[in-house]
């Protein structure tokens, strides 16, 4: 069901999702959305931790990471998992290694970061769109 005005939301929706939509005082046009998206259901499941998510760390990050996994479900889960932002997996493996495990690597070693992501790093973590995930969370 696609709602496409938001005059007539209150009588397309089920009682219970208008009043969570009233008593959340949320953008009603994101709200709406976030319904087509998915639906009334995952609304009243998961929208607050979307929106409390959304706002702390971007949704553009959120929605990657739902759509990676396949279920609005996993909103509960991409604080705990979002590592930052990277333009490859060598650079991820360069920062955890450099600044997370190893604070005194000598300047002048010279390491592949992209084979260290690749056979170290890689199966522990999801590289999507720029954005790094821990798979295991």
């Amino acid at each position: 069901m696609t709602i496409t005005l938001t005059a007539n939301y209150k009588e397309v929706l089920q009682p219970q999702t208008v009043e969570f939509i009233e008593e959340g005082e949320y953008d009603l046009d994101a709200a709406l959305k976030f319904i087509d998206d998915y639906n009334e259901d995952a609304f009243v499941a998961y929208y607050d931790e979307y929106v409390r998510t959304g706002e702390s760390i971007g949704y553009d990050v959120v929605d990657t990471f739902i759509e990676h996994h396949g279920d609005v479900s996993y909103v509960d889960h991409v604080e705990e998992a979002y590592y930052g932002v990277y333009n490859s997996g060598a650079d991820f493996a360069e920062e955890y290694y450099s600044e997370n495990m190893y604070n005194d690597l000598p300047v002048d070693l010279v390491i592949d970061w992209e084979a260290t992501w690749k056979q170290n790093l890689y199966y522990d973590f999801d590289f999507v769109d720029g954005y790094m995930f821990s798979s295991s969370f």
